[in-house]
């Protein structure tokens, strides 16, 4: 077939790219070349817009034994464990197909860990809809999260935790993230890396289709309206196949049969092939001939790019190809020899015993393209930027105000959704979802992982710098607020289309915020994943680059929750108040204004506050502890009367300090975490908090059935926890 301009645009490439395509190689690809360059050059797979951009992030750090450029990064636990984990979106798909393209980003990232060895013992998720009133809101709600829980709950891997917002930017949009930890013991470590010319490729796990072919390219470009004519890149998951990929991998991994191994998942063999071989520096010939399928008349072009499902692929050491293809086939999954490694550094694919395609393996990695893109400020950023509070009019009724933000979509309880997710299966989940980050704990000793999900997209909005900042922060606040040290991070950097200036600028502006924020706090970033061309007939989402982090409770007994417990408790505040309505949800929800600056956050008290509430819980002093957010002091002290055993009340009085009053209540300052202790370890509370240069003061007490603060706020705590706990599942049933 001749290659018209048409097919090279069909690709996803551009006329220059395209140039680059014939130049290197010295002659003009052939479709199934073109096909293959198509998907390794999308911005999906080789993150052509960001990765110069990327290189900046710290990645080493105490804890890391692997860093970016692996199926994972992995961060040592101590006792001869170690922790593998990842988040990755699956917008595209999610958003055309919501059940399925949820469904298989998780099973895409189940993959991922489990590929290097480790046992998955947690899911969470970061997810991202349209306002409320958007027509197709509900379908996608309520598909994501089927899809998720379907997955999830069929293989046995517990959800224990994540975050769900609302936004008109994300109505052209969602954004499905999705985070998986597992162990694995440190000297039992699997990596993608093929090696050793002779070795044998073999294929396993669940047949190739034709479900999901350039899947990979439909993710790297934005959508007009609609999207329904993109449903066929959307790949089908099943479970109960990748449960029995996943226990057939761990039986193969206590062998030493294997030399590398890789998920198919983005660009399906296509990838996995050329990725493992790029690493290991050699070839891979593949006999399309032998690859599994369960279609008449696949072509090799259909067999490399389809994303069908529950697939591997591994390079063995040569001589034990029947024994692992045994291991696969008691499992009831499919399992080939369908190639070899090879001298040299070419991806050779062989069918009828002919040469299909031949491209070296540098052309598709190390040298794909490398944009450095233009970008600006927004022209109106400055405008959005201002915000005179002092023409704000301040409510006259508080009680009214609390109300409606905690039955707000963005703050009400998420119960309707994560009590669809089996959060309790393998019975080592503490600290289920609803609290500040969920616990899991390790098997066999006194240890514990605390895990969350974190971004405030409107703050990155406004200043993707300072967001960028604070979504480091509040993740691992959230961790320390558990009784975690946190260890690393995982990022999913979900931003427009990069070709537009004005998004480039808003990406590297959050990078740089990112970086900021992991030097100062000591986390290194050890995994991520980068999803651009979010955008639908030119209008962007807002700029959401997701922190998932994972802490490490050295003591399992010492963890913390973010409820209060017990009447007589006094509650302190570790932080300090000051102005911060700029971006905030009361300003959104009361006054209908996402303007001003988010809050300024100062890395240093950061720090010390993270560091005297971790020697806190870590000595047993404090009872509970929750980070204040969206929302403000006032929502934080509301949604720590919110105990699952039942509500409890408060009695707070907070020193204003010349501030407004709804900037006191709702105002969104941050580095401040609520907790709660026995009177009688005030005083080791303050000799903690002094150790880490961190401020404290005493607020209140626990006790009754109302919640009070100063004299602005009276309100039995049962008027707004039925608001709470009712609003979005009353939203969906509307």
């Amino acid at each position: 077939m001749k290659i018209t301009e048409n097919i090279v645009k069909e690709h996803g490439l551009n006329p220059e790219e395209y140039q680059r395509i014939v130049d290197s190689m010295g002659r003009e690809p052939n479709l199934l070349e073109l096909g293959i360059f198509s998907v390794m050059w999308s911005e999906h797979c080789s993150y052509k817009s960001s990765r110069k951009h990327l290189k900046g992030f710290p990645t080493k750090g105490e804890f890391v034994l692997q860093g970016p450029g692996e199926n994972a990064g992995i961060v040592d636990i101590g006792d001869g464990l170690a922790v593998a984990f990842k988040m990755e979106s699956h917008n595209h798909p999610s958003f055309i197909e919501p059940y399925q393209g949820a469904a298989t980003g998780v099973g895409g990232i189940l993959r991922d860990i489990f590929t290097m060895g480790a046992r998955p013992v947690a899911s969470l998720n970061s997810l991202r809809f349209g306002a409320p009133e958007n027509s197709k809101t509900r379908f996608l709600l309520e598909g994501v999260v089927s899809g998720i829980a379907g997955y999830g709950n069929c293989i046995g891997v517990p959800t224990v935790g994540g975050e769900v917002y609302f936004n008109s930017s994300y109505n052209g949009n969602c954004l499905v993230n999705v985070m998986t930890a597992g162990v694995v013991k440190k000297d039992r470590i699997f990596r993608g890396k093929a090696s050793g010319a002779g070795n044998p490729v073999i294929y396993a796990g669940s047949k190739t289709g034709r479900d999901g072919i350039h899947g990979a390219t439909m993710a790297s470009d934005v959508f007009g309206e609609g999207g329904e004519e993109r449903r066929p890149t959307v790949q089908v998951g099943d479970p109960f196949a990748e449960k029995l990929l996943l226990e057939a991998c761990l039986e193969l991994f206590k062998t030493d049969y294997v030399v590398g191994i890789q998920d198919m998942g983005a660009a399906g063999l296509t990838s996995s092939s050329v990725e493992m071989a790029s690493r290991g520096n050699v070839g891979i010939e593949l006999d399309m001939d032998a690859v599994p399928r369960r279609e008449e008349g696949m072509t090799p072009y259909e067999l490399m790019l389809s994303e069908s499902q529950e697939r591997m692929l591994m390079v063995v050491r040569a001589g034990t190809e029947q024994a692992v293809m045994d291991i696969y086939r008691k499992w009831d999954l499919d399992a080939e020899v369908i190639g070899r490694v090879t001298e040299g550094n070419s991806i050779r694919l062989i069918e009828k015993g002919q040469v299909v395609a031949d491209i070296p393996v540098p052309l598709l990695t190390d040298d794909a393209p490398v944009y450095d893109r233009p970008s600006r400020r927004p022209a109106g950023q400055d405008e959005l930027n201002t915000l005179d509070t002092s023409k704000l009019p301040e409510p006259k009724d508080y009680n009214a105000v609390l109300v409606r933000l905690m039955s707000s979509m963005n703050m009400a309880s998420r119960e309707w959704i994560y009590r669809q997710y089996d959060h309790m299966v393998r019975t080592d989940t503490v600290v289920c979802p609803g609290s500040d980050a969920a616990v899991v704990r390790i098997k066999g000793t006194k240890k514990a992982l605390a895990l969350t999900a974190d971004c405030n997209s409107r703050y990155c909005y406004l200043d993707p710098r300072t967001g960028g900042k604070i979504a480091v922060a509040e993740a691992a606040r959230n961790l320390a607020a558990s009784g975690a040290r946190p260890m690393a991070l995982t990022d999913c950097l979900n931003f427009g289309n990069p070709e537009r200036p004005e998004v480039m600028w808003q990406l590297i502006e959050a990078i740089e915020g990112i970086k900021e924020a992991c030097a100062a706090l000591g986390v290194p970033v050890v995994s991520g994943n980068v999803s651009l061309y979010n955008e639908t007939s030119g209008t962007s989402v807002y700029p959401t680059p997701t922190i998932g982090m994972v802490g490490l409770i050295e003591d399992l007994s010492s963890h913390t929750r973010q409820w209060f417990l017990e009447e007589g408790d006094i509650i302190a505040l570790l932080g300090v108040n000051g102005p911060a309505l700029g971006g905030s949800e009361y300003l959104s929800i009361i006054h209908d204004m996402e303007k001003g600056l988010p809050p300024s956050i100062d890395l240093l008290r950061e720090k010390a506050v993270q560091e005297a509430c971790l020697k806190a819980a870590r000595a047993g002093i404090i009872l509970s502890a929750h980070d204040v957010s969206e929302g403000g002091l006032a929502v934080a002290v509301a949604e720590a009367c919110m105990n699952p055993d039942g509500p409890v009340g408060a009695a707070v009085e907070i020193d204003p300090k010349g501030l407004r009053s709804d900037d006191l209540l709702f105002g969104e300052a941050q580095s401040r975490i609520v907790v709660s202790l026995k009177p009688g370890d005030l005083d080791a509370l303050k000799a903690a908090a002094k150790e880490a240069g961190a401020p404290v003061s005493v607020i209140g007490r626990v006790g009754g059935d109302t919640l009070k603060i100063n004299s602005l706020i009276e309100l039995p705590v049962k008027r707004f926890a039925d608001e709470w706990k009712g609003a979005l599942e009353g939203y969906l049933r509307s």
